[in-house]
């Protein structure tokens, strides 16, 4: 699964990319992007769940490594995409275990997971993800936070990691305009429609956070020479 800014993710990242290529979670549900175009000539091995479109392998890689290596025939992979994937599967750790297993050594792993989003149950939905929570479930890769960014809903907003606060708009109007998050104008505006209790839904909440996913790129570490 995915959206247009982790495509635009993946092509700006693509020289890095090297076969054979694993994709975990490649089956299309009607408005999945396609990955595989973007990275002609690579080996492609797409893996889901389920059997369907996209889908060259059927196989759960959140089990134990000796059954995931008999389905996965004991293949290594030089690059695994793992967009969307992450929040859906319940033993999280055991799958980040496995999949660092499956990478060659220089290998990349592409990873993709919401920091903030609205709750999608595909099976199910378990988890959301800051960047140093990536990181601690992946030891045993090194992350180049040049590589790292953050994204939302709208395509086209996609920005490196340098705001720690991960596009949060304080409502508190003083506050917001202090920080910059806003001009001083859109502060008196906040404030005098407080006032008057308009907009209640949005605006007695002293944050709004839009969707955001973190991007980010692995490498393993303890290959590297």
């Amino acid at each position: 699964m995915g959206d247009l800014n982790q495509v635009a993710y993946l092509k700006r990242h693509a020289q890095l990319a090297r076969g054979p290529l694993l994709e975990i979670g490649s089956r299309d549900y009607g408005n999945t992007p396609d990955y595989r175009q973007f990275l002609p000539g690579i080996e492609y091995i797409g893996v889901d769940l389920f059997e369907g479109p996209g889908v060259d392998l059927v196989a759960d890689l959140s089990g134990e490594m000796v059954e995931v290596d008999a389905q996965i025939g004991g293949r290594r992979f030089n690059t695994i995409l793992c967009f969307s994937v992450l929040e859906h599967c319940s033993d999280v750790f055991r799958l980040c275990r496995n999949l660092e297993a499956l990478l060659e050594k220089n290998g990349r792993i592409f990873i993709s997971a919401p920091f903030v989003w609205e709750y999608h149950a595909f099976p199910d939905d378990y988890w959301r993800f800051s960047p140093s929570g990536i990181k601690a479930l992946f030891p045993r890769l090194r992350f180049n936070e040049e590589e790292t960014m953050i994204s939302t809903s709208n395509i086209g907003e996609l920005k490196k990691l340098n705001d720690k606060e991960f596009f949060k708009i304080d409502l508190a109007p003083r506050v917001g305009a202090v920080k910059k998050r806003y001009s001083w104008t859109t502060a008196v505006l906040i404030r005098a429609l407080k006032t008057f209790s308009l907009m209640p839904e949005l605006l007695n909440h002293i944050y709004v956070m839009p969707p955001v996913n973190v991007n980010m790129i692995g490498m393993k570490e303890n290959e590297i020479s």
